[in-house]
């Protein structure tokens, strides 16, 4: 097994997909708590990962121990789009079997109706890629643990928009995204995630880039331990 560093999805799987729905409106206006937005989100970021950091390295290497037992690398790493448009690699503690590409070109191939859900949500429920410990590190969204350290470079934040893959640009409506870093957690992570298309990402993201505050970012951090606890991701 072998590390996965593909910057994107191969182009032919959105071969198909169309524009999820009509672009929102421009920008949402940064105009919510401005000195939080400046200086104190970042700070809160740092503070806690800092105090977060002894938990978390010890958890992740547990659990990258038992993901190498499958064989190879236990991190996976893919491009993603940053705040301003920029890219940067984002770290993920690895779910899938190594030629995650290859079997879902033949699985969406095979399967009309995967290829439907493919195109609507960028997201399989029966997603064959996933191994078994991949898929309880899903459920308790436990396999984001190693994005602290990209919160801790500044490519990240803890709270904001779910990090979108670069070929997905050309599916997403609005332009909210790019005002924020992506997000370990956030307003659509938190909400009925499972249920929720692609498209309906960007409601999610004005609604946010509306909101940011620091009693948001709480709020959001607060039932994000709920929904870890219940473990209903994928």
């Amino acid at each position: 097994m072998t590390m996965h560093y593909r910057e994107t999805s191969p182009p032919h799987l959105h071969a198909q997909a169309r524009p999820l729905a009509t672009p929102l409106s421009t920008s949402a206006a940064a105009s919510t708590a401005p000195l939080y937005r400046s200086f104190g989100k970042r700070a809160l970021d740092l503070i806690l990962c800092i105090l977060g950091a002894p938990f978390a390295l010890l958890l992740v290497g547990v659990l990258a121990l038992l993901v190498a037992r499958d064989g190879g690398k236990p991190f996976y790493s893919q491009l993603r789009v940053g705040q301003h448009g920029r890219t940067y690699r984002m770290w993920k503690l690895r779910s899938m079997v190594p030629d995650a590409d290859q079997k879902l070109e033949a699985h969406l191939a095979q399967n009309p109706a995967a290829r439907a859900e493919w195109d609507k949500d960028q997201k399989l429920k029966s997603d064959p890629r996933v191994t078994p410990l991949g898929a309880f590190l899903r459920r308790a969204s436990i396999d984001e643990l190693p994005q602290l350290w990209n919160v801790f470079k500044g490519d990240m934040s803890l709270v904001g928009p779910r990090p979108m893959m670069v070929d997905q640009q050309l599916l997403y409506p609005g332009r909210d995204y790019y005002d924020l870093r992506p997000g370990i957690t956030g307003s659509w992570q938190v909400s009925h995630r499972n249920e929720s298309s692609f498209a309906e990402r960007a409601v999610f993201d004005t609604e946010y880039n509306r909101k940011v505050s620091f009693g948001e970012d709480l709020r959001i951090l607060t039932a994000t331990v709920r929904v870890v606890l219940k473990a209903t991701g994928y």
